[in-house]
């Protein structure tokens, strides 16, 4: 692979309602699975691509202050930010330019499980 960034793992409290979450807000699927006592689903992605998995288990505890993940927000990211408000979480930082939006626009949110998620799109 040449990603800088292969895999991710966003810890939750509460797997179903965090499935539920980011099935609504990103319109994706699941496979669940079960690993070494830890309750996980893994995020739908074409074949190569970077991926990652929602996990529930000791030492997994969602965080506000931790490493930032960005999904692709489509077309227009204010569509899946509008949607995680809808569905339990909340906006930290609107949909905002980067350079003037010659670089696309990102956007803050908190997840269902109080982490800090971002979202970029072109435009």
């Amino acid at each position: 692979m040449n990603n800088v960034a292969t895999w991710f793992e966003i810890p939750v409290t509460d797997l179903q309602r965090a499935k539920d979450f980011y099935q609504n807000v990103l319109q994706t699927t699941f496979k669940n699975e079960e690993m070494g006592g830890h309750q996980l689903a893994i995020f739908s992605a074409e074949e190569g691509a970077v991926s990652g998995m929602l996990m529930q288990g000791e030492h997994y505890q969602p965080s506000q202050t931790g490493a930032v993940i960005y999904f692709n927000g489509g077309e227009d990211l204010s569509v899946p930010l509008d949607r995680a408000v809808q569905h339990g979480g909340s906006v930290l930082m609107p949909k905002t330019p980067i350079h003037d939006g010659d670089c696309g626009y990102f956007a803050l949110f908190l997840d269902s499980e109080g982490n800090r998620v971002g979202l970029y799109s072109a435009s």
